[in-house]
């Protein structure tokens, strides 16, 4: 197949690109508007840029006639959307772009996948977010459970979730949605949470926790996810959502003293900071039909993954120091 992946020079995009390159003949087009999420050269710097079905073109999903040139000029067979603006501290302080970005270029994505060729698949990449927040309680969600996201972030990502079956049922688009707890390893952006606790240290800084620390959260190395994004995009049936987890759920202020364990240092680094504003208290997914359909189960452990996260961040230190200063 000839893949679109859009947001392809991102954390997770990135180590899928790596994936499908590494395992499969497929042409791999990359499309990426190169904001500030994406300048880490992760491309370059895994050593596929000069992969032979490799391919970047650089350019927004919000650019209609960019997106359809592109979806033409390659011949596109499936689409994967990973672009989208993620973090939710800056969707606090400004939700523009998150609307422009996962809203409205979701919007154009779909349209021009519709109208440009016969597309075989369009997996829209989700987050568990969406579900909203669980109490101490509550049974791990579903891909049935109603929506209630918290954060500009969460509800842009339920607006493209919806937007793509929207489009599946009044077009017949191909959809699939994919919802993953949230995902750590290699180059991940030193603003996310296990980046921050991981180099905070290493520039002899403390590490902020907000509130007591106490918020939960089911973590899954990237590569895990990026295998089942794929077993989706290659058996996932049209018109599902497919949770991506797997069950190790951990809170934050732990996380922090097992990081700062591997590290040979105590808890005296961590800072509880003011809470966030809107902050969910859990995160768990039911992953019980991405195993039944498609055989998927996660195979790092969060320990081994966690371990193998803190090597690489310590071996790529000028790759996160640049990013941390604003540079490219």
């Amino acid at each position: 197949m000839n893949l679109l992946i859009t947001g392809g020079c991102g954390f997770i995009g990135s180590n899928f690109i790596r994936y499908v390159l590494g395992n499969s003949e497929h042409q791999v087009i990359n499309y990426d508007a190169l904001t500030y999420a994406a300048k880490g050269k992760n491309i370059q710097d895994m050593g596929l840029s000069k992969h032979p079905n490799y391919h970047f073109v650089r350019g927004s999903i919000t650019n209609k006639k960019r997106v359809e040139k592109t979806l033409r000029e390659h011949s596109i067979d499936a689409v994967v959307n990973f672009a989208a603006e993620s973090h939710v501290d800056r969707c606090i302080i400004d939700d523009a772009p998150f609307m422009r970005a996962n809203c409205e270029g979701a919007r154009v994505l779909l349209n021009a996948s519709r109208n440009c060729g016969k597309i075989e698949r369009f997996v829209q990449i989700g987050t568990d977010e969406v579900y909203g927040s669980l109490s101490d309680r509550d049974e791990s969600s579903t891909e049935t459970k109603r929506l209630e996201a918290s954060s500009s972030y969460s509800a842009t990502k339920a607006g493209a979730d919806l937007l793509a079956f929207s489009f599946f049922k009044t077009h017949g688009l191909p959809v699939c949605v994919t919802r993953s707890s949230n995902n750590y390893g290699p180059y991940q952006h030193p603003e996310k949470f296990i980046p921050v606790v991981i180099t905070n240290p290493l520039e002899g800084k403390s590490v902020p926790v907000y509130g007591k620390g106490e918020n939960i959260r089911e973590w899954i190395h990237v590569e895990d996810n990026c295998r089942a994004i794929y077993k989706v995009l290659t058996g996932g049936k049209p018109g599902e959502i497919y949770n991506i987890g797997t069950g190790e759920k951990i809170n934050n202020i732990h996380l922090a003293r097992i990081i700062l364990e591997e590290l040979g240092l105590d808890e005296k680094w961590i800072k509880l900071v003011e809470d966030r504003k809107g902050h969910d208290w859990i995160y768990s997914l039911n992953c019980d039909k991405i195993k039944k359909e498609l055989g998927w189960t996660p195979k790092i452990s969060f320990i081994d993954g966690i371990r193998k996260t803190i090597r690489w961040y310590k071996k790529n230190e000028n790759w996160w120091r640049r990013l941390k200063n604003g540079k490219k």
